[in-house]
């Protein structure tokens, strides 16, 4: 049996009694809703540093840094659309690097082994040998085994927590596997600091792209990553994008870090900064609209490689990158 709902100039509309329709349906006024994000509804972005010594020693194990509580969603997550993790390996032992994502992105920050992934439908099996400094992405299919012939460290993020919230599973690979050895990124960023121009570069860095996406440039059709320098004695002006930044350290010496905070002065400085000091094999968490600028105040260069969801945010058009004034 159907009922009917009747109102001025309305035709009857059959509706199932089976379900209510209206409980859920909820009205706010927009000046109390336009702009949910604050603490206790939702959960802004924190500032978040992790020291490497949580990779430093122990047995082998994924080491998620998870920030689920603070943000209010499902874990482990990094920010509401990645979850980074290290992977910590002792020789001779495995891991499978586990979760339900569209790009799972690794980095080598020491050690060395093999990536072994079975013949799946369509798709070949896959076999690579990494080492320091490589990188390497993978896309959806039969979680992968990672096998260290020494003590190993890898940095880890996939855009699981992304699909958890659609409540979505992918279904296909959306680009072939990729692999960045160390070698051929270390020769192109001596190119690019021996370059004249690089003196009047914002950043110095490589934007890592895959061919698949040469529209956004970017490594996968969600994630975004840069190999990137700060020279010694160097200040990068501040810039802003509307990213999240799950910032690795690769290498640095003391006296280099970052200053982060939501306004800028007249002189294009960051007001009132907050400061996160940088250590070797450290990770940290960059808002996203906040302003940041990199600073080396020691003698030697610096290394970093920020990963973002900014793939995702290029092809939605709302990355907004923005640079201070010098």
């Amino acid at each position: 049996m159907e009922t009917t709902l009747r109102g001025p100039g309305s035709e009857s509309r059959p509706q199932s009694p089976s379900h209510a329709w209206q409980d859920d349906a909820l009205l706010y006024d927009y000046r109390q809703a336009a702009n949910p994000v604050r603490p206790g509804l939702t959960e802004p972005i924190p500032y978040r540093q992790w020291d490497p010594s949580i990779h430093a020693d122990g047995p082998t194990a994924i080491l998620p840094l998870d920030l689920s509580a603070e943000l209010g969603v499902p874990g482990p997550a990094t920010s509401p659309a990645l979850a980074a993790h290290f992977l910590r390996l002792k020789a001779g032992d495995g891991l499978k690097a586990a979760a339900i994502a569209t790009s799972s992105l690794f980095y080598v920050l020491r050690g060395s082994g093999q990536l072994e992934r079975p013949e799946q439908e369509g798709e070949p099996a896959l076999s690579l040998c990494w080492s320091r400094g490589d990188l390497f992405i993978l896309p959806a299919g039969v979680d992968p085994l990672l096998q260290a012939e020494a003590d190993s460290v890898l940095y880890w993020v996939h855009d699981a927590p992304l699909l958890a919230y659609l409540g979505v599973a992918p279904t296909t690979a959306r680009f072939s596997p990729c692999h960045f050895p160390a070698e051929r990124l270390e020769r192109e960023l001596q190119q690019l600091l021996n370059d004249p121009s690089a003196a009047r570069a914002n950043r110095l860095s490589l934007l890592l792209a895959h061919a698949a996406f040469p529209a956004s440039r970017t490594v996968s059709h969600t994630l975004w990553a840069m190999v990137g320098v700060v020279p010694a004695g160097a200040v990068q002006p501040a810039h802003r994008h509307q990213s999240v930044a799950l910032d690795l350290i690769i290498d640095c010496d003391p006296g280099c870090y970052t200053l982060v905070g939501t306004e800028l002065g007249e002189d294009g400085t960051i007001l009132r900064p907050h400061r996160i000091d940088w250590q070797p094999g450290g990770a940290f968490v960059t808002p996203p609209g906040h302003w940041h600028a990199h600073v080396n105040e020691s003698g030697g260069v610096a290394r970093l490689l920020p990963i973002q969801d900014a793939g995702l945010h290029t092809y939605l058009r709302s990355l907004d990158i923005r640079f201070s004034a010098p």
